[in-house]
């Protein structure tokens, strides 16, 4: 589970000082990581109902506890929390996310479709240019459909996650939610690989010499490049598949990573990443 809230506020604080250039950004997180514990309190009900008696057959064929190849389940708690998340923006860069907040409140955007759309995206070839142009500025708002889902599936985690860390899932997408991760970690003596979740926070281990997105397992085509100020921080690549995922190792500092926090700190990771021709 995420750390504590108090513990994640002071991480943001150290990566302010460290890293002025990502201060906006950062202090999006703070508002967003309030938000979020203030919402999981307020859910009182299954959002996300788990058929028990299904889990080891689902976990053993590669599917996720969760389904969203159709999203059916009254989402009222999500959806709220998406409006709150909206503010967030809307008082930054006022008129561009209210009018989105608008038509969601009053029923013109379904929030299911922009969940369903969130798992299920077109094809490339089927997107109009227009919508590959503006693809750079839906940023903020891709990050809010998947937090908004966050308090709810943290509940299943908290429930599932010790079964589901003991089935041997061996897949590079989420077993609780099916998200595909952007950023993971090297733990324990042996060097552990563990994939996180940006949507509902689990992690769960994967082997190091394989790509979580095309299963690549092939040395000479997987690698991986750091930075040199530090080398705590690197990128794993694939030149199967062409798509990175970025990883901390933090063993010989003995810090406690905070995924939330370091996705949004190690965003220069992302940028270097892309300029290398990685996605």
């Amino acid at each position: 589970m995420a750390m504590m809230l108090k513990d994640s506020l002071q991480n943001i604080q150290i990566h302010k000082a460290m890293s002025p250039h990502y201060t906006e950004l950062l202090e999006i997180l703070e508002e967003i990581l309030i938000l979020r514990e203030q919402h999981r309190h307020r859910i009182q009900r299954e959002i996300f109902p788990v058929e028990q008696k299904l889990i080891a057959a689902k976990l053993a064929g590669g599917l996720p506890l969760v389904d969203f190849s159709a999203v059916t389940c009254d989402l009222t708690e999500s959806k709220e929390y998406f409006l709150s998340l909206l503010e967030i923006a809307e008082k930054r860069s006022p008129g561009e996310t209210g009018e989105m907040a608008r038509k969601i409140s009053e029923g013109e955007i379904r929030f299911n479709d922009l969940i369903y759309e969130s798992f299920n995206p077109l094809p490339l070839e089927e997107e109009t240019e227009a919508e590959k142009e503006e693809e750079d500025s839906f940023d903020l708002i891709e990050l809010f459909i998947e937090e908004s889902l966050r308090p709810a599936l943290e509940k299943v985690v908290e429930v599932y996650g010790d079964v589901v860390g003991k089935a041997g899932w061996s897949e590079g997408y989420c077993p609780i939610c099916g998200r595909e991760p952007k950023i993971g970690e090297i733990r324990d003596e042996e060097g552990t690989r563990y994939l996180f979740c940006n949507q509902c926070g689990f992690e769960w281990s994967f082997r190091r010499i394989k790509c979580p997105f095309c299963g690549n397992e092939e040395q000479q085509t997987l690698a991986y490049f750091t930075i040199e100020e530090d080398e705590r921080y690197r990128v794993d690549v694939c030149n199967e598949c062409k798509r990175y995922i970025k990883i901390l190792d933090f063993r010989d500092t003995k810090e406690k990573a905070d995924m939330d926090v370091e996705d949004i700190a190690t965003l220069h990771l992302d940028m270097l990443a892309n300029d290398e021709g990685y996605d």
